[in-house]
């Protein structure tokens, strides 16, 4: 039977001020296909999907839709032809329940009962079921996500489009998106699918177009490619996985016993008796689905959240009532998840951001004067380390893909010399080769005798640099780990919250 052409694109071509974003992009998406959209960061991924949903204009080629002409002009004429879209980042709002933030997407929403009525219905027959009443901010991360796909459902979309939709998910969260997404497609739906985790690609995606450096560099059919034969399309290059230097252990350099921490953040999870140790030379790496604590998590360790008495130690020494500045002087650095707003201010420049928080370690400042010059080759030294693609230290930081800002921070943090270091999501968004040379460095770190926190949801990340495990649910900290003979199915149960399940483990 022949495929039905859904969407072609050719020849289009989007430039800004110093960057060609993408330069005669062609390729088709058939009814019914499960397309992926493969990329490093700055690819170009993410301006040709905001073209496609009518957020940026094309300066050049063109679309079609069915075989007619399509250029809209906004979302709202994207959605109308049959696009829908699931962003990286959720757009929802946390003091309103499913069915008002539903609402909220809509151009015409039905009475609420009536609205509330549907979302189960369609919520039920995708194997994805909401309660409608309930609160956003009372949701799981994987619930969250729900909402939205159940949000661009409602629409009955024929092409629907997913920016990193499994980074917030759990592995048997995973299993159930990947079921209604393979449903939809029997239903005549075709999705367009943007991810980092190639593994995923092979198992769900029907072909492939591959995108470098705003240009399409081939396609193929995932299933008879192997992740790294498509992570090296993407980059042009061999990929050499990150190697790890087996060293003997040190002497705990951050101990954490006991701690319970009140939230901050609005709908936020407060820590409840976390324990661990991190040890000179250790890799400890935490997952955990988002909203589970992680966030005040590294808060409490950075010092941006003080605690009491000698809960966090560094060194043996209570650092309890200190600061983040005086913490960075004791020798731990911190890299928070949220790049823009937290990790680096948006409208300063790459040297202003490197001052931010190299001022104590680097001695960027003397006498209240700061020193320019070695700032800003400070941030020259991160920009060549870790590849980041930008025209210079003078751009401002909200100028980044959010792939080349993530490699801005972590560099920022990793290259002062640090004695103790807490990433959260260190590699999210990060295409193979960022993420390789990434946990490259922070392999070496620890093979200097740094102890290090690695606080991420991606499993294959941390069962690659981890020395032991450990799981946040709701707050609570699994016991840690060794990480050699842990499965899969028994970490999904640790994040799930099955706190009882290590002991079962060595009980049996």
């Amino acid at each position: 039977m022949t495929a039905v052409e859904l969407l072609r694109i050719e020849g289009v071509t989007k430039a800004y001020p110093g960057v060609v974003a993408n330069s005669d992009v062609s390729f088709t998406i058939h009814e019914g296909e499960v397309h992926a959209l493969l990329g490093e960061n700055g690819a170009g991924k993410s301006t040709l999907v905001k073209m496609i949903y009518g957020l940026v204009k094309p300066d050049q080629g063109r679309m079609t839709w069915q075989g007619a002409p399509y250029a809209p002009a906004k979302p709202s004429a994207a959605r109308a032809s049959g696009v829908a879209m699931v962003f990286q980042h959720f757009s929802l709002f946390e003091a309103l329940n499913v069915a008002e933030n539903v609402a909220l997407g809509m151009e015409t929403p039905p009475p609420m009962r009536e609205l509330a009525a549907k979302i189960r219905a369609v919520s039920e027959h995708y194997g994805l079921p909401l309660d409608p009443a309930r609160m956003v901010g009372d949701l799981s991360a994987g619930e969250r996500q729900r909402v939205e796909i159940i949000r661009c459902l409602l629409q009955s979309p024929k092409l629907l489009i997913m920016d990193e939709p499994t980074s917030v998910l759990t592995p048997q969260e995973v299993d159930i998106l990947f079921r209604t997404l393979r449903q939809l497609k029997e239903a005549g739906t075709s999705i367009l699918y943007i991810s980092h985790k190639l593994e995923e690609i092979r198992a769900l995606c029907d072909e492939a177009t591959i995108l470098r450096r705003g240009k399409v560099v081939g396609s193929c059919t995932p299933r008879d490619a192997t992740a790294r034969e498509m992570a090296e399309m993407m980059v042009g290059a061999t990929i050499t996985p990150p190697e790890r230097r087996v060293g003997e252990k040190g002497p705990v350099a951050l101990g954490v016993s006991d701690l319970s921490v009140a939230s901050p953040i609005p709908f936020g999870t407060s820590l409840k008796s976390v324990s661990f140790t991190v040890a000179k030379g250790e890799v400890l790496g935490i997952a955990g689905v988002a909203g589970n604590g992680q966030d005040e998590l590294l808060l409490a360790l950075s010092g941006e959240i003080r605690t009491e008495g000698d809960r966090v130690r560094i060194h043996s020494q209570p650092v309890g009532d200190l600061g983040p500045v005086e913490r960075r002087r004791a020798g731990l650095v911190a890299a928070p998840e949220e790049r823009l707003g937290h990790a680096a201010a948006p409208n300063m420049s790459l040297t202003e951001n490197a001052f931010l928080s190299g001022v104590v370690r680097q001695g960027l400042a003397s006498s209240g004067f700061i020193d320019w010059g070695k700032t800003e080759n400070f941030a020259k030294s991160i920009i060549e380390t870790f590849d980041v693609r930008t025209p210079g230290t003078h751009v401002a930081a909200r100028a980044l893909s959010g792939g080349n800002l993530q490699k801005f921070v972590v560099g920022r943090e990793l290259l002062q010399d640090p004695e103790v270091i807490v990433i959260n999501q260190p590699t999210w968004g990060v295409d193979a080769a960022a993420a390789a040379s990434i946990r490259q460095a922070i392999l070496d770190r620890a093979a200097a005798g740094a102890a290090v926190v690695v606080i991420s949801q991606d499993l294959d990340e941390l069962l690659e640099i981890s020395d032991s495990f450990a799981a946040l649910n709701e707050g609570r900290l699994t016991r840690p780990r060794p990480v050699e003979g842990l499965t899969i199915d028994e970490i999904g149960l640790m994040m799930g919250g099955a706190h009882g399940m290590e002991v079962a483990h060595h009980v049996g």
